[in-house]
């Protein structure tokens, strides 16, 4: 006789006491901690928290401000991590050993770019396509998802590229480490790896308010653990201190979180932009192994180096560009013609001043600074480097028109076309 197998919804737990205490916070004889929150939110990937307690929980986040706490958004993404699809360790460091080519102060690990969206701009998309210019000098980790709070998100315009698109879908946990083999670009779309965020997005939809979901995207990477660098746009400007701190509390070490003065997830065209910037020197006190890839050589009391703050703004002529009005990026289109953008982006075929190419070519300057590639001395990319290094310093201490020349050469010498080329490729051979 044939057997079947029911699989029966987990328990539900109630945390209706943690609730009360976050409703009524003057009269609870007890404050909430952001692990309690976690501890409440890490349920909801189980499936075991009933639909109203979780609506409830997200709203009362939102209504008492916990969802933009610094301490309560590092430890809910920490569950998320810990809730996701888990990648092999060493088979992926193994692969991207491989392919990387550290460089400056840059050690070839892996580095997204990414906004929390909901700045209401519309703008056409700048983080995915900076993370396809920047592949052939570090490698990139694109964790993003479909549309969320705009007309295009990036897996809806990776999925809409002709005449072949990467199959998004066809990456997940089991194999991402085999895409590294083949290119130095990977797309992470979420739902592959957050197979628990099922539970939660019927409520969302229900909801229809922007909940801490909104907020942890930038910390949701699957290879969080790899990350060496990255940038994040925020949407408005009292995110900026408290995602820095968060990222801070995650343990990154290279980050730069910006916010365009008018209030937009991306660096600004048009003017200026709010940075803070997490970047790492040599801890002169320490004493243990250089090895980079010696775990055991680093600890919290000697830690091989450390982290330091800086809070300044750039502008468009930091990089050595005018400025463009916001009407001028306006990406409010659908899919597909964001996505013939972004490929004659990448087949060199815009004008050197086109709007669009410029607001996309800071991004792509401002996350090859902050990997710290900016900071070598000498410069061998490959056909069509002339090596003469920027070496000119603006704010914050980086080198914005190197990383914009570095930018550039990715594009003009067809190396970011071909790592994205190389990615369709993968990813079909992959389904």
């Amino acid at each position: 006789m044939a057997s079947s197998t029911t699989h029966e919804k987990p328990e539900a737990v109630s945390i209706s006491p943690l609730l009360k205490r976050l409703a009524y916070p003057a009269t609870a004889d007890i404050q909430v901690s952001a692990e309690d929150i976690a501890s409440a939110f890490a349920l909801i990937f189980e499936d075991r928290l009933s639909d109203i307690q979780t609506a409830a929980l997200l709203t009362l986040l939102h209504s008492t401000g916990k969802d933009k706490d610094a301490a309560v958004i590092a430890k809910c993404s920490h569950r998320m991590r810990e809730a996701a699809s888990q990648i092999d360790k060493a088979s992926l460091k193994k692969a991207v050993k491989a392919r990387g080519k550290p460089e400056g102060s840059y050690n070839g690990g892996l580095c997204d770019i990414v906004g929390t969206g909901g700045d209401s701009h519309s703008t056409f998309n700048v983080s995915t396509t900076s993370s396809i210019i920047a592949s052939p000098l570090l490698m990139t980790a694109k964790h993003g998802n479909r549309a969320q709070t705009s007309f295009s998100g990036s897996a809806d315009v990776l999925n809409a590229i002709q005449p072949i698109p990467p199959n998004i879908s066809a990456v997940n946990a089991s194999n991402v480490a085999k895409v590294y083999e083949e290119t130095n670009y990977a797309f992470l779309f979420a739902p592959n790896f957050h197979p628990g965020m099922k539970y939660a997005n019927p409520v969302r939809r229900g909801l229809g308010l922007r909940t801490i979901f909104n907020l942890m995207g930038p910390l949701a990477n699957p290879v969080e653990w790899a990350i060496e660098a990255r940038l994040v746009g925020v949407a408005y400007q009292s995110l900026g201190p408290v995602f820095i701190d968060a990222l801070r509390q995650a343990g990154a070490k290279k980050a730069l979180v910006v916010c365009g003065e008018e209030d937009m997830d991306e660096i600004s065209c048009a003017g200026k932009t709010n940075c803070w910037r997490l970047s790492e020197y040599p801890n002169p006190a320490y004493k243990g192994s250089n090895d980079q890839d010696d775990d055991s050589s680093d600890d919290e009391e000697n830690p091989r180096t450390l982290v330091k703050l800086d809070i300044f703004q750039l502008h468009p002529s930091d990089f050595g560009l005018a400025t463009h009005p916001l009407s001028d990026v306006y990406g409010r289109k659908m899919p597909k013609d964001n996505a013939t953008k972004l490929m004659s982006i990448l087949r060199n075929e815009l004008p050197r001043d086109d709007p669009i190419l410029e607001f996309v070519l800071m991004n792509v300057a401002a996350l090859l600074v902050t990997s710290g590639i900016c900071d070598a001395d000498t410069s061998n990319m490959g056909p069509g480097d002339d090596g003469q290094v920027i070496t000119e310093r603006g704010p914050g201490g980086g080198r914005w028109k190197e990383g914009l020349r570095r930018a550039r050469w990715a594009i003009e010498s067809g190396s970011a076309l071909k790592c994205f080329e190389q990615f369709i490729e993968v990813t079909n051979k992959l389904a």
